[in-house]
């Protein structure tokens, strides 16, 4: 059974839900042992945690095991300022795990421990507990990650997005994938009965596909008209180290990648939505929104770890110093 923390009362900004786990980052082999270093790591808490550093109030709605390793994942939220009470502890499940193996400079090899995890057993309850009262969220953010984890934690997706567009509440999409924890194409059944929900969807050139129809677009219309039709608001493609390109009704928007010394590319794509919603929630033009998310998405490559290199909203302009300045 799922035990919920005292609710909270006050809306936020954004609520998002998912498995945030216990990261162990090793410095080399995992079989060669050594040590490693403790934090916590998940694509949602990342975005949130990057969204409270910007100024934005933000709810995770997860669940973590009874366990020392959940008590770890829900204080660092909390000391990130990210609202916890409708998160859950199961006593039945651990909290998950995940292995992060340097192999090469640019190259990490990722390994999950989430089978039967807490937070693959997230349970409806909580999101209904989410958007209770006043607590409705101006934006809900989801990944394609959740769904992947579990039948109950696809099932408190679905009715996130249901209860989304009853209360009128923005809804944000990152596709996400994650080849270890279900097939392209079961991700692409269940992604693309979520599409008509999604105002904005974020996804890299390669993850669009599990948003199409199986069948492909017709002919002569990209996948990025394609979904604006189908009712999507925004479509922004994330390129990497090419930058990122946003679809809209009124057009088609290029931001390129900031310039920053690469030390972990873990994370960043997360960072980038982070800025985004941002930028969304602050009522900028999609172009500001697109430079905030390309930013923020500098910051996370440039420091190692999943969110601890997210800018807070005073430090977006560190970027604009010349190499070697010292802020004294």
């Amino acid at each position: 059974m799922s035990v919920p923390g005292p609710l909270s009362t006050g809306a936020a900004d954004v609520l998002t839900l998912g498995e945030t786990m216990v990261a162990l980052r090793g410095s080399g082999p995992l079989k060669l042992g050594g040590s490693l270093d403790v934090s916590v790591a998940g694509a949602e808490s990342n975005v949130a945690i990057g969204l409270s550093r910007l100024g934005h109030t933000v709810r995770w709605a997860g669940a973590v095991g009874d366990d020392e390793a959940g008590e770890l994942v829900l204080r660092t939220l909390r000391a990130e300022g990210v609202d916890v009470a409708s998160a859950t502890r199961d006593a039945h499940a651990p909290t998950g795990l995940i292995l992060f193996e340097p192999r090469l400079p640019e190259v990490t090899r990722v390994h999950y421990y989430r089978a039967g995890s807490a937070g693959s057993r997230l349970a409806p309850d909580a999101v209904e507990a989410a958007f209770a009262g006043a607590a409705t969220p101006r934006v809900l953010h989801l990944t394609g990650i959740t769904p992947a984890l579990g039948p109950s934690a696809a099932e408190s997706c679905r009715l996130a997005l249901h209860l989304a567009r009853e209360h009128g509440t923005q809804v944000c999409l990152d596709v996400n994938f994650r080849s270890r924890l279900w097939s392209a194409q079961e991700a692409a059944a269940e992604l693309r009965t979520w599409i008509p929900y999604v105002d904005v969807l974020i996804a890299s050139d390669d993850e669009l596909p599990l948003c199409l129809p199986p069948e492909g677009t017709p002919a002569g219309v990209s996948p990025e008209r394609y979904l604006l039709d189908a009712g999507v608001r925004e479509v922004v493609v994330k390129l990497g180290a090419q930058g990122a390109t946003a679809h809209t009704a009124e057009g088609t928007l290029h931001a390129p990648a900031r310039e920053v010394r690469a030390v972990d590319a873990v994370g960043a794509g997360d960072a980038f939505v982070a800025g985004h919603l941002s930028g969304l929630l602050d009522g900028t033009d999609l172009s500001t929104r697109l430079t905030r998310a390309v930013t923020t998405g500098a910051f996370a490559v440039a420091s190692p770890g999943d969110w601890e290199g997210a800018p807070t909203r005073a430090e977006l302009p560190l970027l604009e110093a010349t190499g070697g300045t010292v802020l004294r």
